[in-house]
């Protein structure tokens, strides 16, 4: 299980590195200058060049990569300056040689080049939001779809069967954005007054007063446009698994010894049946995390998409990485996680 453990987390930190070169690369080649766009159009070419110089964007696409790697690198070779220790906060492991020292520290995901915030701090203020809505789509799709799976396979074929494979069907081909505007132009525009529930909105906004609120109502339609696409996928699969399941001969001894009807579903089949939906729900709970970004922009909700999107109209290179290298992180720990999950779930799956 250890080796496991550490031999994916290898994998994973292979895989974001990979993700950050690539969006290294593009960045790079990209016909903008992001320093140009700090002072805006009417600076000039000395400030710009020495703004180039000072964000490290005059040094070739391989230097740039090293750099940054190094300053996410939780292990790294630093020059022990008094800047340095203000920026990384290192802990001093031992010294190479007199000027540098292999240090412990935090992953620097350095500062904005628009505000001058660090990034680790504008992330800090999004990714709960986004977190909140992900997890309150993820919850909504995972109870409806798999409550809708296990009738629609109880009764296959019948009208309530098809009647949900249509709905299947069509929700899952629906586009997040699309619903999203469609949810908002129904629940929050027309039948406003009756649902109290606003066109767009932040979780967090400020009062009258100056202090901050929770709107939990902000959450309720984002929440329902983000859930649609993955309610759809986990009741086709647990209908699918569940009708597998119950063609096995475990599931009709167990009903012939009169075991309770509902204990059979819940004990011997569903639980049996959850591998492909656990698959299911780990996949879709990251790329949630990317499908918010639409989401977001349509009810203007404050979170990790608006942030990115706002950076990426900006071209503010660390925060596009910061986000980027967030939602890699994210990836690589559910897939670990859904793995470990198919264990416990499954005493025939074997971790070696």
């Amino acid at each position: 299980m250890v080796l496991f453990i550490l031999r994916r987390l290898v994998y994973g930190l292979l895989v974001i590195a990979m993700v950050v070169a690539v969006i290294t690369g593009i960045i790079f080649l990209a016909p903008v200058d992001p320093a140009q766009l700090s002072f805006g159009q009417r600076s000039d070419a000395s400030t710009v060049q020495a703004k180039t110089a000072e964000l490290g964007l005059d040094q070739p696409l391989h230097v740039q990569l090293g750099r940054y790697l190094m300053d996410i690198s939780p292990v790294s070779i630093v020059a022990q300056t008094p800047e340095n220790q203000r920026k990384y906060k290192y802990i001093p492991l031992f010294h190479t040689n007199n000027s540098e020292a292999l240090v412990l520290k935090a992953p620097y995901l350095r500062e904005s080049y628009q505000s001058g915030r660090p990034v680790s701090g504008i992330l800090a203020e999004a990714i709960p939001a986004t977190a909140l809505l992900a997890g309150a789509a993820l919850v909504l799709a995972t109870l409806l779809g798999v409550f809708l799976g296990i009738i629609a396979a109880l009764r296959p074929h019948s009208l309530w069967d098809q009647l949900i494979s249509v709905i299947s069907v069509f929700g899952y081909s629906l586009p997040s954005y699309v619903a999203a505007m469609l949810l908002a132009l129904i629940f929050g525009y027309w039948l406003g007054d009756w649902t109290g529930l606003d066109i767009q909105g932040s979780l967090f906004a400020l009062d009258d007063f100056g202090d901050w609120q929770i709107r939990w109502r902000n959450l309720i339609l984002p929440a329902l446009a983000l859930g649609l696409r993955p309610v759809a996928l986990i009741t086709q699969l647990t209908r699918s698994a569940m009708l597998d399941v119950l063609s096995q001969d475990y599931v009709r001894t167990a009903t012939a010894k009169g075991l309770p009807y509902v204990k059979v579903i819940g004990k011997h089949a569903l639980r049996n049946a959850m591998n492909p939906i656990v698959s299911a729900i780990s996949g879709w709970f990251a790329s949630l995390l990317t499908g918010a970004f639409f989401v977001e922009t349509v009810f203007n909700f404050k979170g990790l998409g608006s942030a990115t999107v706002t950076a990426l109209l900006n071209f503010d290179i660390p925060v596009v990485l910061g986000c980027v290298l967030f939602t890699s992180v994210v990836f690589v720990f559910v897939n670990l996680l859904s793995d470990l999950l198919y264990a416990w779930l499954d005493p025939r799956v074997r971790i070696k």
